[in-house]
């Protein structure tokens, strides 16, 4: 199956590209990541997807802007469920793209993070297929995700700290109290 696969970051698409090649699968990259914050973190990630394009010969398309405000609009009124939002916006724009390019199916390699919501990627990627009229390709990918980490690091693949938005950041770099509360003047304060 030829599959347009959007890709969150280098180390992310390590996995998913072995596996579905093997089994026989042609993949293409889509970069399309609103999300990352902040620009430089953009910018690494952006630079590994290029990397691993030229390293492993796989064909990449990217819509490189970095359209945080965009992002923003789109997950301020509901960041109780930023991700459904999130997902939506990016795999939306990965089935748009799939479709206009005659793939005949698209993907994510968000598919092989064990802290990203499966359930909720494959909800928005089925009704994303009907509305597109394009195949959602699903495959649990998540017992492939420590083999991935090795090859980006045998490659010295940028690896990140955190899912990407601002949000994820904040809640990886914010110290917390014993009920779960923000401290003032945490780290980077």
């Amino acid at each position: 199956m030829n599959i347009l696969m959007h890709v969150c970051c280098g180390p992310c698409l390590m996995y998913p590209l072995k596996r579905l090649t093997e089994k026989g699968h042609k993949l293409t990259g889509f970069w399309y990541n609103p999300n990352i914050h902040p620009y430089t973190e953009y910018q690494n990630r952006l630079e590994a997807a290029r990397y691993l394009e030229w390293a492993r010969v796989f064909p990449m398309i990217y819509e490189n802007s970095y359209d945080l405000v965009e992002y923003l609009k789109v997950v301020l009124p509901h960041l109780d469920d930023r991700c459904r939002f999130c997902y939506q916006l990016r795999l939306a724009r990965t089935a748009s793209v799939a479709k206009e390019k005659g793939f005949e199916a698209f993907s994510t390699t968000l598919l092989v993070s064990p802290t990203q919501k499966h359930e909720l990627i494959n909800e928005i990627g089925k009704e994303l297929a009907q509305k597109y009229d394009i195949k959602f390709f699903y495959e649990d990918l998540r017992p492939g995700y420590y083999e991935g980490k090795g090859m980006a690091k045998e490659l010295n693949l940028y690896r990140q700290k955190y899912c990407g938005c601002i949000f994820s950041e904040k809640e990886r770099y914010c110290e917390k109290d014993s009920g779960g509360q923000e401290l003032k003047g945490s780290r980077g304060k």
